[in-house]
Parts: structure tokens; C-alpha cells; sequence
């Protein structure tokens, strides 16, 4: 059998490191560890409910992971569940027995996300006392789940979200706005469903684990304030670029004419059990057990990076010269994850994880052995259908044949179309679950 060469050798690595921390952070996996029924008797976490106590068992729920813990849920209640409605993303939904599955536009929303909201608010308000509520929370379900205050039309929200997005603004800065624009997110949806019992399985996806960030915090009370909020407005110089009427409401919180946000204490949430089921510490956990099954040494930064794409990248590849300078026994693999931002300066085609990689490509160019890899735990990174990238010591002299300027590529946050040429990307398709991304730089 031919040996096969390095570059061969360190992909099909990566490709079976990633599918070891898919498998660690698989949400039907994570629920089912987490939850258990014993004849009337659910256990969820150190809680145990009675469920001849209720009279309906109603399952809702919103996230791209939000499929495969459904199908945990009608595993363990199956005919007990009276009634479900489920939003996920386009292309991560399947056939579910008792829930029905709707699938929406991410990571901007759409009229369609609006209407299923509205059905699930519906479905919410008609829950009482005497009914047990299974919420699915996973990462994508603050874009699910689109319902603006009655002074923001969807098309305004729309527009502010996709300013945002551009002007590079974070996760949680992003949530901050989304919160204080909606009548769902931050606390919004537990007021919805008081008084009834219920119970919140979610797979993080925000660095930290931080509840009141997953999905905007739907049932989680909202530290965040209107101020916070405006002071995004003003961190990015955006407010001449948002609609009217979001700067508007935003202004009128600010000053107080607009009630806040859910806060901790608030009644709605006396009934309401939230229980973190999976996160991006569990993957890095598997990758670094992988790679260390597989003879390398793993240094493990962080789970809660960010910043932007090709800052990260820059600090990566510091890290990697210093350490290609060591006479090293074993291969290193320096990992981290979190979820990064990238300021758009152009008009190509890509994601964070992409542009991680191709940030990368230049820095780590002759250096014999070294690869690099920014990968989107969901399959989908960014507005692409790749979940992610990589590059080696070679990319850098291969674009240089094909007639490609790596640094136009960057300036242009064209990495999709660069690393397609290249065929170098990190294709998983829908993968069901979300815990951030992955970032990786190996030395063989």
C-alpha cells in the first residue's frame, strides 16, 4: 500500500477529530442522557416530575439542533405528548411522529419565521397550571424566532440585524439589540407561558454557556438593559445606518418610556427549570482525546474565543512559530473554540471559519507540517454550505499556480470562493447540532 503523504494524512485526521466532537455534542445523545421516564416518573437533571399531574404534555421548541432532541422527546413520552411545534432551520428538519416541524430562514429572518412564531406564541399562551412544557432551545433560535414589538415592523428588524451582522458587532451585542426589539426574546416567551411547568433542555451555543444569551434568553430573565442596548448603536456608529423606528423604540427604552426586559425575580419564571444538556467545552473535550489518541500533544486555549476571524488567526499562527522552532517528540495540535466575527469589507462570499483559515494561509506558508482549520459545528458556515475550511504549508504556493492573490481574496472576505477553487473546504452538510465553532493549527 502506498504511504500516504503528509497533507493526505493531516485531513483525513481533522475530518475524523471533527466527527469525534459532533458525536460528543449529538443533541438526541445529549437529551437522552440528561432525561429519563420510569412509568409516570420524568426525570429532567436532579428534578423528577410526576406526569399523571398534568393534564396535557406540549412540547415547543427553536434551534438548528432543535430536530434530533425532538425525536428524544416523542422517544421518551411518545403518546403523552399532546401537542408540538418545532422551528428549525431550512435543511435541518426530518419526520417527526406527534411535533410538527417547521423549518425557517437563519441566521436572517423571514416572513415565514414570523408566522410559525406566531403560531408557537399561540400555542404558549394556551398552556395553564396543569401542563407540563418541554421548550428545545438550541443555537439559531433567536432568528427563529421573530417576534418584533408592535412599534418595529419584521422588515425594520430585519434591516438592523443585517447592519449588524455587517458592522461586526458580537453575538452577544447582537442579542442585546434583538432582545429590547422583541416581544419573545428576553424573558418574553416564560411570561407567555406562565403559569405552566416548564421544563428548558438547551445546547449552548454562545461563549460561556451564558443562559441569557442562548437564543436571547426566551425564558431566561435579561440582565441587559435599553442603555446597553443604544450604547451598541453608538459602539459601531450605526445609528444613521438602522431604520427609523428601531432607533426610535431604542431611544425611548434609553429613557425610560419603553418597559425593560424580564429581570431576575420576575414571577413568570417561578415554574421554568432551564437544564444545559451540551456545549462547545464537551467537543473541544472529544477533539483533544482524539488527537491525543491519534499521538499528539493538545494545547487547549480557550472555549469562549472571539474577537475577529483573522485577529484569532494572526494569534494562532504565533503560537504556531513559536513552537515550530521546538524540537518537539510528539505532533501538537493547538485548539480552542468560541465564535468570532468578521467585518465585512467586501463583497465575496464566505464565513468566520473560513476566514479563519484563509487569514492563516499566509502566515503559516512554508512551514513544513503545519495546517490549519476553522470549523462550524452546525455544518453551515456563515451564508455558505460549507462548514468551514482548511489550509497547510502548501495552500499559499497552490493558489500562487492557480493565478489566485491570497490577500485580495482576505480583503475581500472572499474565502468560500477561494478555498472552492482550491477544494479545500469542510463540507458536512446539516450536521443537527450547534455548540460555536472550532478552531484548529496542528504541527505534524
Amino acid at each position: 500500500m502506498k504511504k500516504q503523504r503528509p497533507r493526505q494524512s493531516y485531513r483525513l485526521f481533522m475530518e475524523r477529530t471533527f466527527k469525534a466532537a459532533l458525536k460528543a455534542v449529538d443533541p438526541y445523545a445529549a437529551l437522552m442522557s440528561h432525561f429519563s421516564v420510569k412509568g409516570s416518573k420524568l426525570k429532567a437533571g436532579s428534578k423528577t416530575y410526576d406526569l399523571d399531574k398534568f393534564e396535557r404534555v406540549v412540547v415547543i421548541g427553536a434551534g438548528k439542533a432543535g430536530y434530533p432532541m425532538a425525536r428524544a422527546c416523542e422517544k421518551l413520552l411518545g403518546k403523552r405528548i399532546h401537542k408540538g411545534l418545532l422551528i428549525v432551520k431550512d435543511g435541518h428538519g426530518g419526520k417527526l411522529k406527534r411535533i410538527e416541524l417547521v423549518e425557517g430562514t437563519h441566521p436572517l429572518p423571514s416572513e415565514r419565521n414570523f408566522k410559525a412564531c406566531q403560531r408557537l406564541l399561540e400555542l404558549a399562551h394556551s398552556c395553564g397550571p396543569k401542563d407540563l412544557v418541554l421548550l428545545l432551545i438550541s443555537g439559531g433560535g433567536s432568528a427563529l424566532l421573530p417576534a418584533p414589538v408592535q412599534s418595529v415592523s419584521l422588515k425594520d428588524k430585519l434591516e438592523a440585524t443585517k447592519v449588524l451582522l455587517g458592522c461586526g458587532a458580537t453575538i452577544t451585542e447582537l442579542n442585546c439589540i434583538r432582545k429590547h426589539l422583541s416581544q419573545i426574546k428576553g424573558g418574553g416567551l416564560a411570561r407567555a407561558l406562565a403559569p405552566a411547568t416548564t421544563i428548558v433542555p438547551i445546547l449552548s451555543d454562545v461563549i460561556g454557556d451564558h443562559l441569557d444569551a442562548i437564543a436571547s434568553g426566551p425564558v431566561t430573565a435579561d440582565p441587559t438593559t435599553f442603555k446597553e442596548a443604544w450604547a451598541v448603536v453608538r459602539r459601531y456608529d450605526v445609528e444613521g445606518k438602522l431604520p427609523k423606528s428601531v432607533v426610535n423604540h431604542l431611544a425611548q427604552g434609553r429613557d425610560g418610556q419603553r418597559p425593560e426586559t424580564l429581570k431576575p425575580g420576575d414571577k413568570a419564571f417561578d415554574k421554568v427549570q432551564p437544564l444545559l444538556v451540551g456545549t462547545n467545552r464537551k467537543a473541544l473535550e472529544a477533539v483533544k482525546k482524539s488527537a491525543k489518541d491519534k499521538g499528539y500533544q493538545v494545547m487547549v486555549l480557550s472555549s469562549t474565543l472571539e474577537g475577529e476571524a483573522r485577529e484569532l488567526a494572526k494569534f494562532y499562527c504565533a503560537i504556531a512559530r513559536e513552537n515550530y522552532k521546538v524540537n518537539r517528540k510528539k505532533p501538537l495540535l493547538i485548539l480552542g473554540g468560541g465564535e468570532t466575527t468578521v467585518t465585512i469589507r467586501g463583497k465575496g462570499k464566505g464565513g468566520r471559519n473560513q476566514e479563519f483559515a484563509l487569514a492563516c494561509v499566509e502566515q503559516i506558508s512554508g512551514m513544513a507540517g503545519v495546517f490549519a482549520a476553522g470549523f462550524a459545528t452546525d455544518g453551515t458556515d456563515g451564508p455558505t454550505d460549507a462548514a468551514g475550511a482548511f489550509a497547510d504549508w502548501q495552500t499559499a504556493q497552490r493558489a500562487i499556480e492557480l493565478g489566485m492573490d491570497t490577500e485580495d481574496y482576505l480583503a475581500r472576505n472572499d474565502a468560500y470562493n477561494y478555498f472552492t477553487k482550491l477544494e479545500q473546504l469542510i463540507n458536512t452538510g446539516p450536521t443537527g447540532t450547534n455548540v460555536c465553532d472550532l478552531y484548529v493549527v496542528g504541527l505534524l
